[in-house]
């Protein structure tokens, strides 16, 4: 760990966390990663409610599972809510709440104020809600960047030997009817370019797999055309022109991750992946919550600052009864720091 970070240096050195949707987990999985924050780290600059804070400490204390941070002890950029929120009513107020404070902390983090961005799980229907019309905190991200397109990427450390699954998605919140269309040579090549970049960041030479989109990879054409229509003269493209890394696939689905899987549990890395690359959402996400979901940690990559969260999402049926596991939001935060 560094050493004790000067004031000024802290300032621009800590960490911004977006508390998510105020009726969610939230707070409480933040409050929870807080305590015993290393002495040695600047605490995070939390942007959300002061009042809606101190009401959920309040109120979680006495049946919480793990200790909590005390939020008086805690710096906080203090955006009220308008109206009171309670845990798991999602509703307008809660979404308009969580769009704008993610904007302000996205703004702390370009401003230099911040290191990195970690946000808390909010509801895109209460985004929607309150006329926010996003597909997620991803999208919104990357408006506020002036990118054009960020990426999303899971990232997990095993607990078994501290092996690292990365899975990035080429398409995220879209319907599965629309991947198809939504999937092209250029958009495959650019996020491979990603998901090289944050691999060499561990491996200089990494391997990486790429799922393919039909079943058993298409089967030469049987089960599907886009495998041999586009997909694999693409992977044949950008292997060639990436002589750094070495690139397999398309795979078939239901077995590109056989080996992280191995990896993960302990039982040798040689044959696993350094990268996963799925070409939709939940393509990626099931291996990925099946094997590490309180380890997984959502990166956005292909934004100008480093953005973390937790992989999980707000918990409303949980909220505010104090038994919400906080290990991806650690994860994140934890992350958060290293990659930075």
């Amino acid at each position: 760990m560094p050493t004790q970070a000067s004031p000024a240096q802290a300032r621009g050195a800590r960490l911004a966390v977006a508390l998510g949707d105020p009726a969610g987990i939230g707070a409480e999985v933040v409050l929870k990663a807080l305590h015993g924050w290393p002495s040695e780290q600047p605490l995070p600059l939390l942007v959300g409610c002061r009042r809606w804070l101190e009401q959920c400490y309040a109120e979680l204390r006495p049946q919480s599972t793990e200790p909590l941070a005390d939020p008086a002890q805690l710096e906080l950029l203090d955006l009220p809510l308008p109206e009171p929120v309670r845990p798991g009513q999602a509703g307008v107020a809660g979404g308009d709440a969580s769009f704008q404070w993610l904007s302000a902390a996205a703004e702390l983090v370009q401003a230099g104020r911040c290191r990195a961005l970690v946000t808390a799980p909010i509801a895109k229907h209460a985004w929607h809600a309150a006329g926010h019309h996003y597909p997620g905190q991803t999208e919104r991200l990357a408006e506020l960047a002036g990118v054009r397109e960020a990426a999303m990427l899971f990232t997990a450390r095993s607990p078994h030997g501290g092996w690292r699954l990365n899975t990035l998605l080429a398409t995220t919140h879209i319907p599965l009817a629309a991947v198809p269309a939504a999937l092209t040579p250029e958009r495959v090549s650019a996020k491979l370019d990603l998901l090289l970049q944050f691999c060499q960041r561990f491996q200089p030479h990494p391997r990486l797999a790429v799922a393919g989109l039909n079943p058993h990879a298409g089967e030469a054409g049987q089960l599907g055309e886009e495998e041999q229509g586009w997909l694999n003269g693409c992977l044949a493209q950008w292997q060639q022109a990436h002589p750094q890394a070495s690139l397999q696939g398309p795979l078939p689905p239901d077995t590109c991750w056989l080996e992280a899987a191995r990896a993960w549990r302990g039982e040798g890395t040689a044959a696993a992946a350094d990268g996963y690359l799925a070409l939709y959402h939940d393509q990626g996400l099931i291996p990925v919550k099946l094997l590490a979901f309180d380890q997984a940690v959502n990166t956005t990559l292909g934004l100008p600052f480093l953005r973390t969260s937790p992989d999980h999402g707000t918990g409303f049926a949980i909220a505010g009864r104090g038994v919400a596991r906080a290990d991806s939001m650690r994860a994140a935060l934890e992350a958060a720091l290293e990659l930075a």
